[in-house]
């Protein structure tokens, strides 16, 4: 099967691919690409922050039915949203070489049944969450939907600010997870969002760092991609690694978690700054990729021991 792309990729251009054929696929492979349309790691990683953000957000014992309606509401959800967004970008993905088999540029999947499986599966989450968990989940679902799809995804080949934009749907998972088992938004839950909000980028910029050349071949303006020095990547790296330690310390204080969490979280967070200024130093692929794997480690231990220690 081939791709031909028609037309240039230079910042801001969207290019457009023409698959001259599709290959004949059998069941099984056919339903391994809608698997793979759904983005399944990175669902995994968006559900286990949601049922993060519902165990904090349990007053007593965890409901463990609302729990499992969490999961699937938001697994669908997360699976909606990918499934959408790789028929929105199926054209750049076709650039880049980190993307360029992915259900649609590879042609396993047309942009067509693409389209209506994510639309399909993002309003039965919707639905789910609203019926079994709560509409004010429901309506945090949306506004997660809505600001990835319609501002962060345009935006990324408009302006650096994509990430900061980004960031927002990032950090609602957790919320949502609260909103779940409370049903209420609270200063709890909004500490939650800021820790999920911050951390997003150092990592993200670790990534775009490491991925410069496939997303400037796809005119993706992420801040490591569109300046030359990197300077302000690292500052911005550092900075928000800075702003991320004391508010990691906040669930303890708000006793939504122990003071095990805390010295935990202060030694975490040690750790994660350590990493982030010696990748800022010389933002190469090996310091970048190093960040990119603290950064992976840092966020699961320090949800998992806030969880364990509330």
């Amino acid at each position: 099967m081939e791709v031909i792309t028609t037309a240039d990729a230079s910042v801001g251009s969207a290019p457009e691919v023409a698959v001259t054929s599709q290959p004949r696929l059998s069941f099984n492979e056919k339903l391994a690409a809608y698997v793979d349309l759904t983005k399944p790691r990175i669902t995994l990683l968006v559900a286990l922050s949601a049922l993060a953000g519902f165990a904090l957000g349990s007053p007593s014992s965890i409901d463990w039915i609302q729990f499992l309606h969490t999961a699937i509401g938001v697994g669908l959800l997360s699976s909606g949203i990918s499934a959408l967004n790789q028929y929105w970008e199926r054209d750049l993905d076709a650039l880049m070489r980190r993307t360029k088999l992915r259900p649609l540029p590879s042609g396993k999947l047309t942009a067509g049944y693409a389209l209506v499986f994510g639309v399909a599966v993002s309003l039965i989450a919707e639905a789910y969450l609203a019926w079994f968990i709560n509409p004010l989940s429901a309506l945090v679902g949306f506004i997660a939907l809505a600001s990835y799809l319609f501002l962060y995804t345009p935006l990324k080949t408009r302006t650096h600010w994509c990430t900061f934009i980004g960031a927002i749907p990032g950090a609602l998972p957790a919320l949502l997870g609260w909103t779940a088992a409370r049903n209420e938004i609270g200063i709890e839950a909004l500490v939650l969002f800021g820790i999920m909000f911050l951390w997003q980028f150092p990592h993200f910029h670790a990534i775009a760092a490491m991925c410069r050349e496939d997303y400037a071949r796809a005119g993706i303006r992420m801040l490591p991609v569109i300046e030359p020095d990197g300077k302000s990547t690292a500052r911005q790296i550092v900075g928000y690694t800075i702003a991320l330690v004391p508010v990691s310390l906040l669930p303890t204080f708000l006793h939504f978690s122990g003071w095990i969490y805390l010295a935990g979280a202060a030694l975490l967070g040690a750790w994660f700054l350590h990493a982030s200024i010696i990748a800022a130093r010389q933002l190469t692929n090996e310091q970048s990729r190093r960040l990119l794997k603290v950064s992976v480690l840092y966020l699961p231990l320090l949800l998992g021991l806030m969880t364990l220690n509330r």
